[in-house]
Parts: C-alpha cells; structure tokens; sequence
C-alpha cells in the first residue's frame, strides 16, 4: 500500500545537518587519463565474476565448494592469466573523471550552485511511498543534503580499447576468451568505481583522511559515504544520466557516451553521484504513485507522458 506524496515527506529522513561533511580539500573536477590497471586489480570484487559465468558462491570460498569448485578454479586460473596479459601489455585503457559541487536542498531536489558558470542544475530525486512499518522513514536521495548549504560529488568511469582484443577472439571462433575478456572489462570498471571511492574520501574531497580498510571491508561497503546510480534502486530514473555527464563534461574528459536509451559506451563503465554525510545510506525507492509521478514531471518540467516512460518500472 502507497502513502500520499504528501505523507510520505512528511516521514521523510531527519538527518542531522549539524554532521555534514566539511567542503571538498579540492573541489571542482578532476580528470584520470590512465589508472594503473594493476592497482585496479587489487581492488577486483570477484563473487559477481563467477555469478556472470553462472556459478553459485562468494569468493574465494567458491574455489573450494564441493559442487563447483573445480570449475571455478579454473575459471580463476585462466581470469588470473588474461589479467596478467591485459596488464602487462596494456590491452585495455581506465579512465574517469569525478567532480564535487556546492549545492542545497530544496524539497525532493538538489540544486548544484556552478558558481563559475553562473548557473544552477536541478537534480530532481524521488521519494519512497511504500508505507513501511513502525518507525521507518520513507527515504528520498534528497533527504542527505542540507538545505542551508552543502557539497555533492559524481563520477563516471570506463574501460576503454577492448574492441580490438574481441575482435580477435571473434575471428578466431574463440568465444570463452571473448566472455572472458567483457567479463573482466566488467570487473576492472566495478573496481575503478571504487578505487575512485576510496580516493574521493580520503584524499580530494578529503573526509575520511585516516580510512585503513581491507579490500574485503569496501566491497562490504564499511565505509562513510554512498555512490548510487541512475538507474539502480535508491535513483531508479536512468534519464537523470544526461545531468551528470553534463556535469562532469564525461564524453570530453573520460570518452564516455550515452545512447538514446541512457545505456554507457563504452558498456563496462560505472557512473553515479557521490553522497558524503554519515548518515547516508542505501534503499530502493520502489513503487511510486501516480501523484509523485505528475509533482516529479513538473520539477523536471517535462511531460508527464515522457517522465511516465522513463520512471514505468516503479509506477504503481
């Protein structure tokens, strides 16, 4: 059951303003040509690797699970022996770009101040409506931004020179080394999306200066702050893309582009914003109604019909 948009603010977050972050060490937008693709390694999350291939368990103890183990072996074995090939010859190319912007509450939507481009840019969010049980609130992204002033990041990252090993692999039938290759892709952008995290906190936006945590502990997520997506739960609307690539000048500074549908090229890349306050966590918006629908277009100032497209999947 929906609550009203009006009821659903009214149990929005109360988040205390008073812990907010202090402003970015190094504001403004910062470019990453080439990342070390062996300190991407490091970082690899490798339990969604094995799910792509369709093979059940968390890593590293699926190495030694009694019904797939063997094969994921040497799955591991053969990732491990691509990953030194793609690192030692440069096959592939890690670019990003990240940014950090003054801006302010104002409802359901953020406002970015670009104070040298005098001009402002709504990031309008929305807001959970399912009616939850005791004493949760019903969560907008919104909810983590002071209205009286304060900073939000983003970033967008890519794998880039794949085409050409495919290419190969393709002409030479070879099809497990082509899935191999894209699944990899996958994994060294997941990783650069959270190396840059982890560069973001404790360095350019600077605050978690003393953060020492395992590479197990971040793919956990035991850390201050959250980075979601457009188009994953807690932003499910795919089409505010556009807004951040804009932002962050992506195609120019990182060689990223979007379709028409919102889908990055090239694929293995990750995108999102960047939320600092310690309270900031993550949710899935859900369902949403019909009022939200209609009050969401007019923020955007477009057409209910087309907001109605990009927004279907979470319309009640």
């Amino acid at each position: 059951m929906l609550l009203t948009l009006e009821e659903a603010r009214a149990n929005g977050f109360a988040c205390d303003y008073s812990d907010k972050p202090a402003p970015p060490l190094h504001p403004g937008v910062h470019v990453f040509e080439e990342w070390d693709l062996a300190d991407l390694v490091d970082h690899f999350d490798w339990t969604p690797f094995f799910r792509a291939w369709e093979l059940a368990g968390t890593f590293p103890a699926i190495l030694e699970d009694e019904v797939v183990g063997e094969s994921a072996t040497q799955l591991y074995k053969d990732a491990r022996a691509m990953l030194d090939k793609i690192v030692s010859e440069k096959w592939l190319t890690a670019r990003g770009v990240c940014g950090f912007w003054p801006c302010a509450r104002d409802g359901d939507d953020v406002t970015i101040h670009r104070v040298r481009r005098e001009e402002h840019v709504l990031l309008p969010f929305l807001r959970q409506q399912v009616r939850k049980s005791r004493d949760r609130a019903n969560y907008c992204l919104a909810d983590f931004i002071d209205p009286a002033g304060d900073w939000i990041g983003g970033f967008a990252v890519g794998i880039h020179g794949i085409e050409p090993h495919i290419e190969r692999f393709r002409a030479d039938h070879d099809d497990y080394n082509d899935i191999l290759l894209k699944a990899l892709a996958d994994r060294f952008a997941e990783a650069f999306a959270e190396r840059l995290h982890k560069h973001v906190r404790t360095d350019l936006w600077g605050y978690a200066p003393g953060e020492q945590l395992t590479n197990e502990a971040l793919i956990k997520e035991e850390y201050r702050g959250i980075r979601p997506a457009p188009g994953y739960p807690a932003c499910p609307d795919h089409s505010l893309k556009p807004k951040l690539f804009e932002l962050l000048e992506a195609e120019t500074n990182a060689g990223l582009e979007l379709t028409e549908s919102f889908a990055m090229l090239p694929t293995a890349a990750v995108s999102g914003f960047y939320f600092a306050h310690p309270q900031a966590e993550y949710f899935g918006v859900a369902r949403i109604g019909r009022d939200q629908l209609e009050d969401y277009a007019a923020r955007r100032g477009e057409p209910v019909e087309q907001v109605e497209r990009w927004v279907r999947p979470n319309l009640d």
